[in-house]
């Protein structure tokens, strides 16, 4: 996603467009899977570690980031491409390689719908599935 696609989201989500912010959805954009707090901060080196972090959890507030705990490096971040800051229209599963550590997306197996017991009412879900990636299969 280049600058002119992230501003909209970005606004949508009610997030106010800093030059940092833009770098780190950039990142997160480029990245094309969840990424680590320490991968994002690798992939800009320029941006004060402590912003990132800030900036992580403004977009989480705004779910403007989804966040996924994979059991590896501990939390991972990507961005949602929903336009909607109050819910989620593109959740989606999640593989985690546990040979090589990375996290991949599939986006085109939806989250599964889980029904929950009367009273609890779920605000979010992360499907993640353990094994072993088609690269490292080889």
């Amino acid at each position: 996603m280049d600058t002119t696609q992230l501003l909209p989201l970005m606004e949508q989500h009610g997030v106010k467009p800093t030059a940092n912010r833009l770098l780190i959805a950039r990142a997160l954009s480029e990245a094309g899977r969840p990424v680590s707090m320490g991968e994002l901060e690798d992939m800009l080196e320029t941006v004060d570690k402590s912003v990132i972090s800030r900036s992580l959890s403004l977009f989480r507030e705004a779910r403007l980031v989804h966040s996924i705990e994979d059991g590896g490096e501990g939390v991972r971040y990507e961005l949602c491409h929903s336009h909607h800051a109050d819910h989620d229209d593109d959740a989606h599963v999640h593989f985690h390689c546990e040979i090589c550590g990375r996290t991949y997306c599939l986006e085109e197996i939806p989250v599964p719908e889980v029904q929950v017991p009367e009273g609890f009412k779920p605000l979010t879900a992360n499907f993640l599935i353990k094994g072993v990636c088609p690269a490292c299969r080889r």
